[in-house]
C-alpha cells in the first residue's frame, strides 16, 4: 500500500497529481456518513420506546443502553461526516479510502449490536468483532509502526477478551455449584443467587481485568500509547471514542451485576487498577514528545478515573457518567482535531507544532477547548465529573486514594500543558496550506464544544434523569 506518510482522517498521503475538484465524493463514503447519521438518529429515536427487552429477549432497552448507543453513534456520526469533508476537500485521496469506510462501517455496526445485547456473551462476541475490525483500520497506513501497532492491539485485545470469556466460565461453574440455571442474560444474572464462592469471585475478577485491558488499565495498557500514536486519527478517534466505551458498558454491565452479591471485591479491584492507570499514565505523559501519543496516556488516565469512580459506586457514580460522555467528546475533538494538524505540519512531534490558533484558526480553537477540557478545567463536564468523584473519595474517607488521585491529575495538568499550550500559543511556524473543509464536516465538533459545555453548565432535566437511572444502576443506589 502506497504511504508515505497520512493526511488527517485515515487516508494516506495524496498522489502526485491532484484530481479535478469536481470529481464526486465515492458513494461509499456518502453511504457511510448517512448511515452513521442514520444511526444516530435511530438511537435517539431508541428513548421513546418503553424499557425491556426485544426480539425474544435479545435486546435490552434500559438506561444504560440508550446512553451509551447515543454517545457512540452521535461521535461516530461526527467522524463520519469528518471523513466525508476531507473527501470533499480533496477528492484526489478517494482511491484510498474504500477499504477504510469498509472495515469502519462493520466496526460501527458490532459496536451498536455489543451495546443492545441482552447476553454478556453476545455482548462479548460483538466486542470481539469489532475488535477484528479494528485491525484494518490500524494498519491502514501500511507503515511498519502501523503494522506493528496492529499486531499488539490483537495480541493485548485477544488476551483480555480470553480474560473475560474465563471469567464467564468460572460464574457459570459458581451458578452450577449454586444449583442454579446457568444463564449469562442480564436479568437472569441480576436474580442469580450466587454463592459468592472461589469461582464467583474469581469470575468476577478476571472479567473485570480482561474489560480493563480493553480500556488501558494497568498491568496490560502497553498497547493503547502505540496504537493511539500509529494509528490514522479517525481511526483513534473511533477506537478511543467509540470502541473503549462499548468495552466500558461490556464493564458496566458486571459491575451492575456484582454490586448485588460481592461489593466490596469489584470495588477493590477497580479502584486498585485505577490508581495504578493514573500513575502510570502521568509518567507517561510527561515523557511523551508526539502530541497523539501524549493523548494516548491522557486517555489513559482518563480510563483510571473511570475506575475509581466505579469502585466507589454510591453518589461518586453519577460523576462517572457526567465524565464518561465527556471524555468521548473530548477524544473525538482532539484526534481529530490531530489529524488537520498533522496535515498540516506534516509531522506528529510536539516540537514541530507552534501557533496553532493563528495558523490553524479553526483547529487550532477546537484543539484549545479540548486540551482545557481534558485538563478538567471548568466549566466543561469533566471537571464536574472529577470533582464528583473526588467527593466520593472523601465521603468514603479514602484519603490515601484521594492523595494519590490529586497528585496524578495534579502532574498530567503540568504536564500536558507543558506541551500543548506552546502548540497553542507558541510562536507562529507555517505549515502546508490544505483545502478548506465543508463546514457540514466541521459541524460535529460545534456539535461536541456545545456539549461539553452544557454538560458542565446546565443538563436538561430529561438528561439529567437518564444520568442519574445510569448511575444508581451502576453505584448501588
Amino acid at each position: 500500500m502506497t504511504s508515505a506518510s497520512t493526511l488527517s482522517g485515515a487516508l494516506p498521503a495524496p498522489a502526485p497529481a491532484p484530481a479535478p475538484a469536481s470529481t464526486p465524493v465515492p458513494w461509499s463514503v456518502v453511504a457511510f456518513a448517512a448511515g452513521a447519521v442514520l444511526l444516530a438518529m435511530a438511537a435517539g429515536a431508541l428513548a421513546l420506546v418503553p424499557d425491556g427487552t426485544l426480539l425474544n429477549g435479545t435486546v435490552v432497552v434500559d438506561a444504560t443502553s440508550r446512553l451509551f448507543l447515543v454517545l457512540i453513534d452521535v461521535v461516530g456520526a461526527g467522524i463520519a461526516l469528518y471523513i466525508w469533508g476531507r473527501l470533499h476537500a480533496e477528492p484526489r485521496l478517494a482511491e484510498y479510502i474504500a477499504g477504510w469506510v469498509g472495515a469502519a462501517a462493520l466496526f460501527l455496526v458490532f459496536s451498536n449490536l455489543a451495546v443492545l445485547s441482552n447476553h454478556l456473551l453476545l455482548g462479548w462476541a460483538f466486542l470481539e468483532a469489532t475488535t477484528l475490525a479494528a485491525v484494518p483500520l490500524i494498519r491502514f497506513r501500511g507503515t511498519k509502526a502501523s503494522l506493528d501497532a496492529a499486531w499488539r492491539y490483537l495480541v493485548f485485545s485477544g488476551l483480555g477478551l480470553a480474560l473475560v470469556f474465563l471469567g464467564f466460565a468460572c460464574l457459570a461453574r459458581s451458578l452450577e455449584t449454586a444449583g442454579a440455571a446457568v444463564s449469562f442474560e442480564l436479568e437472569s444474572l441480576a436474580r442469580a443467587r450466587a454463592t459468592g464462592d472461589g469461582w464467583w469471585r474469581l469470575g468476577i475478577a478476571l472479567t473485570v481485568l480482561g474489560y480493563g485491558t480493553k480500556l488501558g488499565l494497568v498491568p496490560m495498557f502497553a498497547w493503547l500509547p502505540d496504537t493511539y500514536d500509529s494509528a490514522p486519527p479517525a481511526t483513534t478517534s473511533l477506537l478511543a471514542a467509540v470502541q473503549s466505551n462499548v468495552a466500558l458498558l461490556g464493564l458496566v454491565r458486571v459491575v451492575q451485576i456484582a454490586r448485588v452479591h460481592d461489593s466490596d471485591l469489584v470495588s477493590f479491584e477497580l479502584i486498585a487498577l485505577g490508581v495504578a492507570t493514573m500513575v502510570v499514565a502521568s509518567f507517561g505523559i510527561i515523557v511523551s514528545t508526539r502530541y497523539k501519543r501524549l493523548l494516548g496516556y491522557a486517555s489513559m488516565n482518563h480510563a483510571g478515573v473511570i475506575a475509581i469512580g466505579l469502585g466507589l459506586g454510591g453518589e461518586a457514580a453519577y460523576g462517572v457518567v457526567v465524565y464518561v460522555v465527556s471524555n468521548a467528546v473530548i477524544k473525538a475533538i482532539l484526534f481529530l482535531s490531530a489529524g488537520k494538524i498533522q496535515a498540516h505540519y506534516r509531522s506528529e512531534e510536539i516540537k514541530d507544532v507552534s501557533g496553532l490558533v493563528k495558523q490553524l484558526p479553526y483547529s487550532g480553537l477546537f484543539f484549545m477547548v479540548g486540551t482545557f477540557a481534558l485538563l478538567g478545567l471548568p466549566p466543561f463536564g469533566s471537571f464536574v465529573g472529577e470533582l464528583i468523584i473526588m467527593s466520593g473519595l472523601v465521603g468514603r474517607e479514602l484519603f490515601v486514594v484521594f492523595v494519590a488521585f490529586a497528585a496524578a491529575l495534579t502532574v498530567s495538568f503540568v504536564a500536558t500543558g507543558r506541551s500543548m499550550f506552546p502548540m497553542i500559543w507558541g510562536t507562529s511556524r507555517p505549515g502546508l496550506d490544505r483545502p478548506r473543509i465543508p463546514f457540514l464536516a466541521v459541524l460535529p465538533k460545534f456539535i461536541f464544544v456545545a456539549l461539553l459545555l452544557a454538560i458542565g453548565l446546565y443538563v436538561p432535566t430529561s438528561i439529567n434523569e437518564l444520568f442519574r437511572q445510569v448511575a444508581a444502576s451502576v453505584g448501588g443506589r
